[in-house]
């Protein structure tokens, strides 16, 4: 995950940024992507990457053309008690510090098995890391079908659009996470190019058909781009629509006991990626009254994730970009 970065600009200021056009850019020619990890299960109640990754063990899908595949269920024992997690987040244990601390015998299961996994599918930021890492997550907010990416690389752009002009089942979008790789605290960050695939809306601890087929597709769709791409196809460059992280939105809370006061107002709720305007209801306390947006024009995404009480989140607020990025085509020997 250390290509150049897109070209980008925002929806509200585009006018007054100067950037390139994909057809301005240089072509670019990189390395084969022939090994792939698909992984699941990484939070253990998220049962889309759970059954998705067992139904390629029992496939033994383990080779497609010129793409070796390896099949992760990356936290077991939360798989097994069907629980978030065992003892912390293990989505939040692959920064390059936790990586490299000491371990005790304090130290949490999930950062041990975080260094399991490293060394299985990285090191992290080395030559010897897995060429596309794809992580499986479900949310309980209505997302559709979403990937997730920190540093942008021309590889996980293509794949997103790709993906994006072959699914009718779902919107498709992309969210942007601008951190530094060595930061980077979730496991697709250990592949050389990687994304989570986030894709809902699903309970905890439940596997939905039309959940699960999106999540198939997609996965399907990523292994054919790279075959196509590994085989000598060039794509040509273009331009997509990303969200960006710009904040975190808490409940409103009691000052005295800290427990939330208000719910998700109903007309945000489901309401993921629409506009969010000051003056547009976002909470409804549970006294009755009504709490608006205050600030600039953002997009809400994560609305109402079950998983995200713990960590203070009632919503994430994004802007909306456009990443622009090169033709790509295999590097010839």
């Amino acid at each position: 995950m250390n290509c150049p970065v897109g070209q980008s600009r925002t929806d509200q200021h585009s006018s007054d940024k100067l950037f390139f056009s994909y057809q301005q850019m240089e072509p670019v020619s990189l390395p084969p992507l022939s090994r792939v990890a698909i992984c699941g299960g990484t939070h253990g109640n998220e049962m889309s990457g759970v059954y998705m990754v067992k139904e390629l063990q029992k496939q033994k899908a383990d080779q497609t053309g010129s793409v070796s595949v390896t099949t992760v269920l990356t936290n077991p024992r939360a798989v097994d008690a069907c629980r978030r997690y065992i003892e912390i987040d293990l989505n939040r244990c692959f920064t390059d510090a936790l990586l490299s601390a000491p371990v005790t015998d304090s130290t949490p299961y999930e950062l041990r098995r975080a260094r399991e996994l490293n060394a299985q599918l990285g090191p992290k930021g080395s030559p010897e890391a897995v060429d596309l890492l794809c992580d499986i997550h479900n949310t309980t907010a209505n997302m559709g079908m979403c990937l997730i990416f920190y540093s942008l690389d021309w590889i996980t752009l293509h794949i997103y659009k790709y993906i994006k002009s072959k699914m009718t089942s779902t919107p498709v979008r992309a969210i942007q996470l601008d951190i530094p790789n060595s930061e980077a605290y979730s496991l697709e960050s250990v592949g050389k190019h990687g994304f989570a695939i986030e894709v809902g809306p699903q309970p905890n601890g439940v596997v939905r058909a039309d959940i699960f087929n999106m999540v198939r597709e997609a996965v399907d769709l990523t292994k054919e781009w790279l075959q196509a791409f590994n085989s000598g196809n060039t794509f040509a460059g273009g331009e997509v629509e990303a969200y960006t992280l710009v904040r975190s939105v808490d409940y409103p809370r009691d000052p005295t006991t800290s427990d939330i006061t208000a719910a998700i107002h109903p007309q945000l709720q489901d309401n993921d990626f629409k506009l969010l305007r000051p003056g547009n209801p976002t909470f409804l306390s549970f006294s009755g009254e009504t709490v608006k947006h205050e600030g600039d024009e953002l997009y809400p995404f994560f609305v109402n994730e079950c998983a995200y009480y713990e960590k203070k989140i009632a919503f994430h607020l994004a802007r909306k970009i456009t990443l622009t990025f090169p033709s790509v085509s295999v590097k010839k020997d």
